[in-house]
C-alpha cells in the first residue's frame, strides 16, 4: 500500500491554512492579541526552553484540548484570540492547524519557522 509523503500532508496543509511571521507573532503576543500554543513535546519544552507566555498543547492531545464538549477541555483554548499554533520547524504545526480547521475553529494560523526559527533569531526563550 502506498502512503502520501508527509511532504505532501504538509504542502497541502500549508496551503490551507495562515502562517504568520514571526515578528508579528511576537508582536501580537506581547501585545495580547493572540495566544501562542506550543504542541511539542514535553520532553522537547525541556531539552530546548520555550516561548515566555506560551500555552503548551501537546500535539497528542490539542484536538481533545480544544473540544468544549471532551472531558480533556483545557479552558484557555476557548477564546476569542486567534490560536497561532507553533512545534519545532512548522510542520506538525501545520498539520495541526489544518485538523482544527476541520475542527470548525476558524481563528487559528500556524507561526513561520516554528520555534527553532524564533530561538535561532535570538527571540526571548525561558528554560522548560
Amino acid at each position: 500500500m502506498a502512503i502520501t509523503p508527509v511532504k505532501e500532508l504538509v504542502a497541502s496543509a500549508k496551503a490551507r491554512i495562515e502562517t504568520m511571521s514571526q515578528d508579528e507573532a511576537q508582536r501580537r503576543a506581547e501585545a495580547g492579541e493572540i495566544l501562542l500554543v506550543d504542541i511539542r513535546d514535553p520532553r522537547e519544552l525541556q531539552r530546548e526552553g520555550r516561548i515566555p507566555g506560551a500555552f503548551r498543547a501537546p500535539r497528542g492531545m490539542l484536538e481533545f484540548w480544544i473540544d468544549p464538549d471532551s472531558p480533556y477541555h483545557k479552558e484557555p483554548l476557548a477564546t476569542d484570540r486567534k490560536l497561532v499554533l507553533f512545534c519545532a520547524g512548522a510542520q506538525r504545526s501545520a498539520l495541526a492547524a489544518q485538523t482544527l480547521l476541520d475542527m470548525g475553529v476558524e481563528n487559528v494560523a500556524e507561526m513561520e519557522g516554528g520555534f527553532g526559527a524564533w530561538k535561532a533569531a535570538g527571540r526571548p526563550v525561558e528554560e522548560g
